[in-house]
């Protein structure tokens, strides 16, 4: 009898799991009692292994149907991400909301509009206007190249709704307010409240156990200006990052904002002192205590300290 009980508790705890090799099982899980259900991608740069997802589906449960944010990364991914979903409820997907221009986050939405084509697709104006204008062939290039998996991720399905900053929109019942940071982790970002269930969705305006990259059109002071507004005013019960575990404010905002504060610290010293940026490197490591041993630290923390460094000085110009 006990084994048998073993085999019924071993194939219940995997009924709704996609296995994804080394890196174990991941699901939907509902937060609290919420219509929020999250799906945490391994926090990692994409590769062969992960088959390029490492970011953070979520959904919403309406009245009738479903609203997702940021599907994933590439076809395939994608096809695995509505099968997750379609465990958990059979009601169609109505909407999806984009948060930014990364590929990472998006590439999943050919897949969506296949099963799903009248689903409607959001974003920030300047998110579309960007991936039409480029940053889509980039990433594809990106994902491409580390994680070989995006066969059947174009043509792409690019949003065609605009979200602009301050907009109050609903969706199948579901109450969202929009807010777009001029520049922040890109210029392209929305930060999502949804009012039912108290949750503000961050994109990649926080990270965590991970770290990306800031482009061109990213700015880390303003991403810290970001992030201190939501420290300070942030009312939310769940707060959800586009990479690593959501929880509670203190523990997802507060660790990548103190990464970036430190990256600031540090930088300004130097060029206060008229010194290059990378002397304070081994000072910034030994500052951060376990945030260095995030996935891609060693070659993402210079290059942003570089970024700061060169913000600060066009700052101290104008």
């Amino acid at each position: 009898m006990k084994k048998i009980m073993s085999l019924v508790l071993f194939f219940a705890s995997t009924l709704f799991a996609w296995e994804l090799g080394k890196y174990g099982d991941f699901k939907f899980e509902r937060m609290g009692t919420s219509n929020v259900w999250i799906m945490h991608g391994p926090a990692m740069e994409p590769n062969r292994e992960n088959q390029g997802f490492m970011n953070n589906p979520a959904f919403i449960e309406g009245k009738n149907g479903l609203i997702v944010i940021d599907p994933g990364g590439n076809y395939r991914v994608g096809k695995k991400i509505l099968e997750e979903i379609e465990k958990v409820s059979k009601k169609p997907i109505v909407a999806v909301l984009n948060t930014h221009k990364h590929g990472d986050h998006w590439f999943a939405n050919v897949a969506v509009a296949q099963k799903y084509p009248k689903a409607v697709f959001y974003a920030h104006p300047d998110m579309i206007k960007e991936a039409k204008a480029g940053e889509a062939d980039k990433w594809y290039g990106i994902l491409q190249r580390l994680s070989g998996n995006l066969e059947g991720s174009r043509p792409y399905r690019y949003p065609d709704h605009e979200l602009v900053d301050g907009q109050k929109i609903e969706i199948d019942g579901q109450h969202f307010i929009i807010r777009h940071p001029q520049k922040a982790h890109t210029d392209t970002d929305i930060l999502i409240e949804h009012k039912e269930s108290n949750t503000l969705f961050l994109g990649d305006n926080v990270m965590k156990n991970r770290l990306g990259g800031f482009d061109s059109s990213s700015s880390i002071l303003g991403n810290i200006e970001l992030l201190e507004g939501i420290m300070k005013n942030g009312r939310y019960a769940l707060y959800v990052p586009g990479h690593g575990p959501s929880g509670a404010k203190e523990e997802t905002v507060g660790p990548f904002l103190r990464y970036l504060k430190t990256l600031k610290k540090w930088a300004q010293k130097a060029y206060d002192n008229d010194e290059e940026y990378y002397i304070s490197k081994d000072k910034v490591t030994r500052e951060l205590g376990p945030i260095a041993h995030w996935d891609a630290y060693d070659h993402q923390m210079g290059k942003h300290l570089s970024k700061v460094y060169m913000e600060i000085e066009e700052k101290d110009m104008e």
